[in-house]
Formats: structure tokens, C-alpha cells, sequence
């Protein structure tokens, strides 16, 4: 006979099981001190946790990674001047700072368009600006690079903006993040695709290219001086990843310094990324249409970074005040102050151009 006191029965109905206790997870741990892959430098990713790592890195110069900082704000609202009720157009939306800027002068009444290609980036900015209580009724995005402003200004109605923005450069989202392929500082697979849905990463691109071809487009795309002697190196073969690429455009060039190295890195990665995204093209189109997307008065600024997209942005604009297009156009360009550069690396080869198309019964500025 069992002397164990018997459960007393259940009265009240049948007994719920007790809750789980949720298993706490410990953070993912990393060898060393400090990381070096991007996607274990949790600070990176909670910046607003993190704000006096945050501050420490601007302190130096540097841009956090996985973050961006706009270039140029200043100048840029000074030369586009957007006002109240105006119609603008952000043809490179990027982290939205440039954007965030314009919105705020032209409200009320305002609308801003914000383009970009990258299906990756562009839900991030959109999500900033939003919960900065920029509605849908004053701010859309549209996927699309900067040569499609005709058609989706068509699409939503829109005659021509009073406003036009274009910066030309990488976010520091796309360069930080080692997946896109896109820096000599991280290794990753050799993609550089701005829509990575779209393509050819640089890896099938290079492997595929000539010899003679390859060195064409690095002396048009990068004003590479030892385009022949590298382009003999690499093109034809299968690189999977950014550090294989660098290491073998390295030992190509035994001779030079580790920094004349890099520089020539730099430039083939450079050169690389134009072509698989067919930038230059993208931009020849964009500037032939830009005139008809302006409204009478209407103001661009274009970003540039590289001296290729420079010419092409002068001669366009030279072209257009030839012509009467624009009443007004920079003759020099402009560039970040030294106290910008000194406070963002990244922002020391930006060059600015801007033009003012012709007001109706107005002439020319020559």
C-alpha cells in the first residue's frame, strides 16, 4: 500500500502548464579584442546604443561604419535654395540626409521624389525619413537610378521638379558592408552590383573581359597609369573574393610601395564598379534628360567623384548655357571646405557642379 499522500484533485477545471521561461541567449562571442568582420562589430548595427563610440569615431575624421554622413549640405541647399511648396527630386536617396535637409525647407506643401537602385539600402531610408514624419503625401521613394527621372516623373503626373539632386558616390552603407563587394578593406564575395538582383557581379565580369578591353576601361574609368600591366594580370581569370582581387593586382606590382599599391587597387576597384553598373552610361542619359525635368528656373546639383562623371557633368552643363538651356551654370567646381574634410575622409574627392535652367522671357548668363 502506497503511504504517499495522493495529489488532492483538480476542482477548478483542467490544470494550464506553466509558462516556459524564455532561454537567455548570449551575444555571439568573436576571438580577440576587436573584431574584424563587420557583421560581428555589434556597435556597428545599434549606433543610437552606442553613441560614444559613435562620437569618438567622428571625432577622428572617420565615418562609423554602417552609417553615412552627407556631403556638402551646406553648399547644396545654398545652390538649390528649395523653397516652400516646391517639387524636388532626390535622384540618389542613399542614407536620406541630403533628402532630410530638403524636406524640412520645402514644407509646407512640399513633395520630394527619392530614387535609388539599391533594393537593400533604399526600405532603410525610406523607414528614416518616415519616422521622422515625412508622410507619403510629401515623400516617395521609387526604385530606380537617376536615368529613369522622365519616367517616373510620368508615372506619378509630375511636369518637371524645381529642385534636382544627384550624388554620385557610394553610401558608406554599400563600401562597410563586406557582402556587397565593393571596398579593398573587407573581404567578400566580388559582387559591386548596386541591385545585386540585377547583372553580373565584377567576378563573372572580369573573368569573361579581354585583356586590351580591360585596360580601356581602367586608363576611361580610373586614370589607371599601369592599366596594360595589370589589365594582363587579371583579366580572363575568376576572382571570388575582393582580397583575392587586391592580392593578385599586388603582386602584379612588386615594385611600387604598399600605399602606391593600394592606390592602384583602389583605381581597378574603381574602374570595376563604373562598369558593372554601367554608371557612365546611366549619367550620359541622365544629363540629356534633365533639361525636360526641370521646371523654368528650376536648379540641379550634381556630386561627383571621380573625374570621368566630372567632364561629363561640365560638358553637359557648358553645352546647356551654350544653347539656352540654362541661365546659369558653375564654371569652377566646388568642393567640401577644409574643415569638412578634416571631419570626413570620405568627402575629399566630392566635386560639385550646379546649373539654373532659363526662366521664361529670361536670358542666359554667359
Amino acid at each position: 500500500m502506497n503511504d504517499e499522500p495522493s495529489t488532492p484533485p483538480n476542482t477548478t477545471g483542467p490544470e494550464s502548464p506553466a509558462p516556459l521561461e524564455k532561454a537567455h541567449r548570449r551575444r555571439p562571442r568573436y576571438s580577440g579584442k576587436n573584431p574584424r568582420k563587420f557583421e560581428d562589430k555589434y556597435k556597428e548595427h545599434n549606433p543610437q546604443k552606442y553613441t560614444d563610440t559613435v562620437d569618438k569615431v567622428l571625432a577622428s575624421g572617420k565615418t562609423p561604419a554602417g552609417s553615412h554622413r552627407s556631403i556638402m549640405v551646406t553648399e547644396i541647399l545654398e545652390v538649390l535654395a528649395p523653397k516652400p511648396g516646391e517639387m524636388a527630386v532626390d535622384c540618389t536617396l542613399g542614407y536620406g540626409g541630403h533628402a532630410k535637409e530638403i524636406l524640412a525647407k520645402i514644407g509646407p506643401g512640399g513633395r520630394l521624389l527619392g530614387f535609388d537602385a539599391d533594393p537593400i539600402e533604399l526600405p532603410k531610408a525610406e523607414a528614416r525619413l518616415r519616422a521622422l514624419g515625412f508622410g507619403p503625401e510629401t515623400f516617395t521613394v521609387h526604385r530606380s537610378n537617376f536615368a529613369g527621372i522622365p519616367q517616373v516623373l510620368a508615372s506619378v503626373g509630375i511636369p518637371g521638379a524645381d529642385v534636382i539632386l544627384a550624388d554620385l558616390g557610394l553610401s558608406s552603407m554599400q563600401i562597410d558592408d563586406p557582402a556587397r563587394g565593393f571596398s579593398v578593406k573587407f573581404e567578400g564575395p566580388l559582387d559591386m552590383r548596386m541591385n545585386p538582383q540585377r547583372g553580373q557581379p565584377a567576378s563573372a565580369f572580369l573573368e569573361r573581359i579581354k585583356s586590351e578591353d580591360l585596360a580601356s576601361l581602367l586608363v576611361d574609368h580610373s586614370d589607371e597609369p599601369r592599366a596594360r600591366e595589370i589589365s594582363t594580370a587579371i583579366a580572363g581569370r575568376r576572382f571570388e573574393t575582393t582580397t583575392q582581387l587586391a592580392s593578385a593586382i599586388r603582386a602584379t606590382l612588386p615594385r611600387l610601395s604598399k600605399d602606391e599599391q593600394t592606390l592602384s587597387i583602389r583605381r581597378v576597384f574603381q574602374a570595376l564598379r563604373i562598369a558593372v553598373n554601367d554608371e557612365f552610361s546611366a549619367l550620359d542619359t541622365f544629363l540629356r534628360n534633365l533639361p525636360e525635368c526641370l521646371n523654368a528656373g528650376g536648379r540641379v546639383a550634381i556630386l561627383t567623384f571621380h573625374s570621368g562623371e566630372d567632364r561629363r557633368v561640365k560638358k553637359a552643363f557648358d553645352a546647356g548655357l551654350r544653347n539656352g538651356i540654362y541661365s546659369n551654370i558653375s564654371h569652377e567646381v566646388i568642393r567640401p571646405s577644409a574643415k569638412e574634410r578634416n571631419e570626413n575622409s570620405r568627402s575629399a574627392p566630392a566635386k560639385m557642379r550646379w546649373a539654373q535652367k532659363i526662366s521664361e522671357g529670361s536670358l542666359p548668363i554667359v
